[in-house]
């Protein structure tokens, strides 16, 4: 159900807050987070409306190449969780594209869901796509929160193929990888009181840098399958999964990369953040795995 007409701030000083991505897992989580706080006032943004989680709220349809559609959707929003979109060749382009509806809106905050170590020469290849959008949104002039969330927890086990095989060019090295309830608890926290967290750069990591092959066997104990992982080298890597799919260059580069951050110890560090943001530990790769 929509209501247009709710527009006045909310109680606690953040007005409406928008959130997209919420027919995919971290904004669907988020909005749930929120829903039942009667001091939020929430708008629901979505491709497709028809999708979006059924509670009683204001939802909008919005896409972010389409600058008009976008700026329709957020007009009258005061915070924006901007949850980064599916990566594809065209997500810079269609990113800058909703920063600028943002600004023409009229929207004060974006709370931007980047990447852990997002630079310009990022080991993870769409670690730069991050930091381009950060950029374009340090230069839109709105106030902003960046959270730097690690690969999650619980994506980290469907790397594995039929077989149960990770393989990848990752060696020993190990990632701080994060529970993604984790990143939709800290968003929440965020949204609802966002001056507090005004020009903040956060990074969000589980409480432990787990190797691949800790992946496999915790993750296999939980899961009741048995996994493994395989190194690769770079040249393997790239060859296998040209000839599997096929895929363009760019996500090739992102395919392995996503080994070669994790062998090179890029995304090693273990960072307070989630529990400090809050206020409880940061779930573990069995948590992530069995919580809901």
């Amino acid at each position: 159900m929509t209501d247009p007409a709710r527009t006045e701030p909310a109680a606690n000083g953040a007005g409406t807050i928008a959130v997209t991505g919420v027919t995919g897992a971290l904004g669907g989580q988020v909005v749930r987070l929120l829903s039942d706080d009667f001091r939020v006032d929430l708008r629901l943004l979505a491709r497709d409306p028809d999708r979006a989680p059924d509670i009683d709220t204001d939802i909008r349809a919005c896409e972010y190449g389409d600058l008009d559609a976008s700026v329709a959707a957020l007009h009258g929003v005061e915070s924006l969780l901007m949850v980064s979109a599916s990566e594809s060749a065209d997500r810079r382009t269609e990113h800058r594209t909703f920063v600028r509806a943002a600004v023409e809106a009229g929207v004060r905050h974006i709370v931007y869901t980047s990447f852990a170590g997002a630079a310009a020469d990022a080991a993870f290849t769409l670690g730069r796509d991050h930091h381009d959008t950060e950029q374009a949104i340090r230069d839109s002039g709105l106030d902003f929160t960046f959270l730097r969330d690690s690969f999650y927890l619980d994506v980290l086990p469907l790397f594995a193929d039929a077989e149960g095989v990770i393989r990848g060019p990752a060696g020993d090295g190990r990632v701080a990888a994060v529970a993604r309830a984790d990143v939709a608890d800290v968003a929440a926290a965020v949204l609802r009181d966002p001056d507090a967290h005004r020009g903040a750069t956060y990074t969000l990591t589980g409480p432990e840098a787990l190797s691949l092959a800790d992946v496999a066997e915790r993750a296999g104990a939980v899961l009741g399958r048995p996994l493994r992982f395989v190194d690769e080298s770079v040249e393997e890597a790239y060859a296998w999964r040209r000839e599997q799919y096929g895929a363009a260059d760019w996500q090739l580069d992102a395919w392995v990369s996503t080994y070669t951050a994790i062998r090179d110890d890029t995304l090693a560090e273990v960072s307070p953040d989630v529990e400090r943001l809050t206020g409880h530990p940061p779930r573990t790769l069995e948590d992530a795995l069995t919580d809901g």
